[in-house]
């Protein structure tokens, strides 16, 4: 990887933010985690990170806001930053018409995760193309 890309992940479930940092680190991504959506928008907006955020990466379900609610909040001010939002609820994709995600299933086996951050910091702009129904993974809860 020639240059190295940021990832925002957020997630509130402290184990999987702790995984999938480690996944997407040891593939040569800098990842900024992020526990609290609240706090992963203020940072973001304000740039508080060392680096450009290229990609960001969310759970549906949290507390305080859902995912839904959250990515709305970033296209407010970034409404090209590519998002990959992965849930256990295969339904809750309808939830995110129209606001240019891409939605994974869990559970999320750790080539896929890499394979979907790979592709989407590759496609810059608004012309990529969001993951379809039928390109995701089988249900499986994982909580």
């Amino acid at each position: 990887m020639p240059a190295e890309i940021s990832i925002l992940l957020v997630d509130d479930n402290a184990v999987q933010a702790a995984i999938r940092q480690i996944i997407l680190r040891r593939a040569g991504f800098c990842v900024f985690a992020a526990l609290n959506p609240e706090r992963a928008l203020v940072q973001l907006r304000a740039g508080d990170f060392h680096s450009e955020i290229q990609l960001v990466i969310t759970d549906h379900i949290m507390p305080g806001m859902s995912g839904t609610e959250f990515v709305r909040q970033i296209r407010e001010t970034h409404t090209h930053l590519p998002v990959l939002v992965i849930s256990g609820m295969e339904e809750a994709e309808e939830e995110y018409a129209g606001l240019h995600v891409d939605f994974l299933l869990k559970p999320l086996p750790p080539e896929k995760l890499i394979e979907t951050a790979h592709r989407l910091t590759a496609q810059n702009g608004p012309d990529r193309r969001p993951t379809m129904k039928s390109e995701t993974l089988s249900v499986h809860a994982e909580r």
